[in-house]
């Protein structure tokens, strides 16, 4: 990025290259601002360590720019089979979800770390390694980072001089153990799960089961829960949680793997080779009470310390690195109130800590079942074919139903209208579904093809005027979508299941099979406001533009002069 002259040495600091600070670093580029991101390690981690991506986050990846780099080094997931007690129960079709991007995709931490690495390049900019945060002040203004350089042999031996930088912001990407947080005060307690432990190893595996890579496993044992899944590269993870009774706390050889392994599957013949390392680990949680302080924000494994259970820990953190840099963007850009960057601790810090009591019940269901809860399982396994998609939740799993019902941002005056919206309607805060629709021109669009980067503008909001099936209801959308233009990044659609554009109106989407008009849970016409990351901020009624010309002087502040 392009060193700054207006007294700052760049926009935004990034301390820490995992792959929640690499992917803040691609966001923040894809709206084209200047960062600096520092790194102590001085080379990649080696090992796989977190290695998916669920469907939702890979709509924030697409979002972005990088989610089709990472899917070219990926296995992608579509069935996850399940057994529980030895019985195997219906398989869930994972990637039956609505959602561009249903398949799961598996590789590995060290393989996401180096494309995003790769990308980053690509738009100019670097990971400056060796480099550790070592102190920082903030004023009102932006924020004074002083960064050391660690020796070549040793990561945390410093050596030589330290350099001051300045930036308008600093983002706290340097995992659980890091230094950002403490500094802010922002620390909490980890709590450790007693008596489980888990045993894992990254290896070549031949079985009587599939390796085509497109499969999970789950085996729900006595006392315990075993994953196999593909890493890249023709490789396999597979993890033993279990009650830690007379099991030694250690790693276990590849042999003690491969014959607990062959009990849990029931699978004799299972073999495993080629090793690429073996671990055991105990497991604590958390999550801090708030994720930003100033000119200051957490992301990831900063702000929380997650749980295995469904792999969620790296995927949430692809939230927090979408959501704040668009913030962000809009900020440096001189268009957001501040409640907008407010938000993000709001948002953010809520879901993680949501997340976190979500676990810790998922590890309640897979280790600490007891006899009862066992028999149950065993039960439901007879009776009860479709059980796997109860346990496993793939909507859940997927995170697609990450929402943020008390977001700052949010303002919902159809609440309770019944008459307006469907039981099943998503609501202010809630992720907007997508739809296929017919463009101007006839061609097939849908509706993800508006909301992320609409017209080029990588951190514009859409705006969806939906017609409600009246052919009437024209003029109060031509009025409401007037409303707007003075925010140039806001971009009006016209969602038309009975009405005709005009030359002049804004862009419009035929809808005459309500197709988008019944994912939203329309019958009458209405606003719906879309944020740059796929939430809805604002719906209401097309009769009423002056409450969303309120809600755009609140959150994006006075009417923006044309860029």
């Amino acid at each position: 990025m392009a060193p700054k002259s207006d007294g700052f040495d760049t926009d935004v600091i990034i301390i820490g290259a995992g792959p929640i600070g690499l992917t803040t670093a691609c966001a923040l580029a894809h709206h084209g601002i200047a960062f600096r991101l520092f790194e102590q390690r001085r080379h990649p981690k080696p090992h796989s360590r977190a290695n998916n991506l669920w469907s939702r986050p890979q709509e924030l990846l697409a979002s972005i720019g990088v989610r089709d780099a990472l899917a070219e080094k990926s296995y992608r997931i579509t069935q996850v089979n399940t057994l529980l007690n030895g019985r195997p129960v219906n398989p869930v079709k994972i990637a039956d979800v609505k959602s561009p991007y249903g398949p799961v995709l598996y590789s590995g931490q060290d393989v996401i770390e180096t494309t995003l690495s790769q990308q980053i390049e690509k738009a100019g900019g670097k990971v400056e390694r060796g480099r550790k945060v070592v102190g920082f002040e903030q004023d009102a203004e932006g924020v004074l980072v002083t960064i050391a350089t660690v020796s070549d042999d040793d990561d945390h031996h410093l050596e030589g001089t330290t350099e001051r930088l300045r930036c308008r912001y600093l983002i706290g990407a340097d995992g659980h153990a890091g230094f950002v947080r403490k500094e802010l005060g922002l620390d909490f307690e980890l709590e450790k799960l007693p008596h489980v432990i888990n045993r894992q190893l990254d290896a070549k595996l031949s079985w009587r089961r599939s390796t085509d890579f497109d499969h999970l496993w789950f085996f729900y044992y006595h006392r315990g829960f075993c994953g196999v899944l593909p890493v890249w590269e023709g490789y396999h993870r597979l993890f033993l949680l279990s009650d830690d009774t007379r099991i030694p706390d250690r790693d276990l050889t590849l042999e003690e793997m491969q014959a607990i392994a062959r009990e849990v599957t029931g699978d004799v013949s299972l073999t495993l080779t080629d090793p690429v390392w073996l671990t055991h680990s105990r497991f604590q949680h958390g999550a801090a009470e708030h994720y930003s302080k100033g000119r200051v924000f957490l992301v990831g494994d900063a702000g929380h310390e997650s749980l295995p259970a469904g792999g969620q820990g790296m995927n949430s953190g692809l939230h927090d690195a979408v959501g704040i840099a668009w913030r962000l963007a809009m900020a440096l850009n001189g268009r957001g109130a501040p409640t907008l960057l407010d938000s993000y601790g709001a948002e953010r810090g809520g879901e993680h800590r949501r997340l976190d009591g979500q676990q810790v019940r998922g590890f309640e269901n897979s280790v600490y079942r007891g006899t009862i809860k066992d028999a149950a399982f065993d039960l439901a396994a007879r009776f009860l074919p479709d059980i796997g998609a109860l346990i496993q939740g793939s909507d859940d799993l997927q995170q697609l139903s990450v929402a943020y019902p008390e977001s700052p941002l949010n303002e919902d005056h159809l609440t309770g209208l019944a008459d307006l919206v469907g039981q099943a309607a998503p609501k202010a805060g809630d992720r907007a579904p997508d739809a296929k629709l017919i463009a101007p021109d006839g061609s097939s669009t849908t509706l993800f093809d508006h909301l992320y980067n609409p017209d080029g503008h990588s951190w514009g909001w859409t705006l969806l005027a939906f017609d409600g099936r009246d052919a009437d209801a024209i003029s109060a959308l031509r009025a409401a979508c007037g409303e707007v233009q003075d925010w140039h990044f806001v971009r009006p659609r016209l969602v038309l299941g009975a009405a005709m554009a005009i030359e002049h109106d804004p862009a419009s989407l035929s809808d005459l099979d309500n197709e988008a008009h019944s994912a939203y849970g329309l019958s009458a016409a209405v606003l719906v406001l879309i944020r740059p990351d796929g939430h809805i901020a604002y719906r209401g009624t097309a009769d009423r533009p002056d409450s969303l010309r309120a809600y755009c002087e609140k959150v994006f502040g006075p009417a923006a002069a044309p860029m």
